[in-house]
């Protein structure tokens, strides 16, 4: 079982890299996240670690070793809860986890379906098997410092004195 694994990213795809490794390139799955993030992770030499969820795809005839990289073991943690929901596989679950996995897991607390319903391959119904399943499970996730990936235009603060003025001027109080 691959743990861990160190090397040059020589390609970026949507959904993966490929690392070179002693004369070896291998092809790891990554979170779009955190394939946001890799270059705030790489050492002097150019190299990234990953911390890899390893599994055999079965086909029909064979399988196929996949690797799929985190930055870390919470992250890994929060893949692990994810697949742990009927009909999300490590594959589904990759391009799934396509924002902030700290949003993702508060919208799963707060059983916000709506917003699980943004993520790739989730519908109305696997959203709510998410919640129903994860609920209660992943709000330490919610700590993940990756909220610099989201970029989400603020909205300018509302003005409640003159949201409470016209109120009062609706029910007929004197200015």
């Amino acid at each position: 079982m691959i743990a861990r694994i160190t090397g040059q990213i020589s390609q970026k795809t949507d959904y993966a890299v490929v690392m070179n490794i002693g004369g070896f390139s291998y092809e790891i799955l990554v979170p779009a996240p955190i394939l946001q993030r890799l270059d705030e992770y790489k050492d002097e030499k150019g190299n990234v670690t990953f911390t890899t969820y390893h599994y055999f795809q079965m086909n029909q005839s064979s399988g196929v070793p996949v690797l799929v990289g985190f930055l870390n073991e919470i992250e890994k943690d929060f893949f692990l809860q994810i697949i742990t929901v009927s009909g999300i596989g490590p594959r589904a679950a990759v391009k799934a986890l396509n924002k902030p996995f700290s949003e993702i897991s508060r919208a799963i607390s707060d059983a916000d379906v709506n917003y699980l319903k943004t993520l790739p391959g989730i519908g109305p119904q696997k959203a709510k098997e998410i919640i129903a399943k994860l609920q209660g499970k992943v709000g330490k996730f919610g700590l993940i410092r990756d909220n610099a990936l989201s970029v989400q235009p603020k909205a300018a603060a509302p003005d409640w004195a003159e949201e409470a003025l016209a109120v009062l001027l609706q029910l007929q109080y004197k200015r």
